[in-house]
């Protein structure tokens, strides 16, 4: 009588383990289908409709004859935001697509006399889209002002007075992850000068590569 209640007892715990896993494997099947659901769905947002955020990073050198001799080294690091498309044309099998860029600048001088120019700029952006929306190539043009602390009364061939304006032209490459995320490669060239308001204005103008990363939202 008693092997065979403990048979019982040893056969009911037995059983256990495997009906824990027959409950997890139906709640497994039963998320793929809204797994799917989430992932069509990202599919289908088109990443010129949206809202985006980004960091883009950089290192400029001064070049051209136009403005300061000095050999100034720039580091911008921008805040962007991006809206949807506000226009958009087929041309080649492609999408060429406008949009408005708003950027707050941070860009320590890592050479030169002054050491920082803080500002705000806004642009437009165009954009040239594959059909499978995992890359484009984009320009971008536009301006502002902004702040620094100019040295051009103490050290020749440096900047007359603290506000400044800013130009810039910034071109590349970008790529599109099915996740949201966006990468961005390009050159940056940019212009900072006083237009005139201080007779010291040699003005800087530097190029070099910037990177970035980019959420929608």
């Amino acid at each position: 009588m008693y092997p065979a209640f403990n048979d019982t007892l040893v056969c009911r715990a037995n059983t256990r383990p495997r009906r824990g896993f027959i409950v997890l494997f139906c709640a497994f099947l039963l998320t793929l289908p809204a797994a799917g659901l989430r992932a069509a769905e990202e599919e289908r947002i088109d990443p010129m409709d949206t809202w985006e955020f980004g960091i883009e990073s950089g290192a400029l050198w001064r070049v051209g004859g136009g403005g300061s001799q000095l050999d100034y080294v720039i580091l911008p690091q921008l805040l962007t935001w991006k809206t949807p498309a506000v226009s958009r044309r087929e041309i080649l099998g492609r999408t060429l697509v406008m949009r408005s860029r708003f950027s707050a600048l941070l860009e320590p001088f890592a050479k030169g006399p002054e050491t920082h120019f803080v500002g705000a700029s806004a642009s437009g952006l165009l954009e040239y889209w594959n059909a499978a929306r995992t890359q484009a190539f984009f320009l971008s043009s536009g301006g502002g002002m902004g702040l620094m602390d100019s040295r051009g009364y103490d050290v020749e061939g440096a900047q007359g007075q603290d506000l400044n304006f800013h130009w810039f032209v910034y071109a590349g490459s970008r790529f599109q992850t099915r996740s949201g995320l966006a990468l961005n490669v390009g050159a940056y060239f940019q212009h900072i000068s006083n237009t005139g308001l201080d007779k010291v204005n040699p003005g800087i103008n530097s190029l070099g590569p910037m990177i970035g990363v980019h959420w929608r939202f």
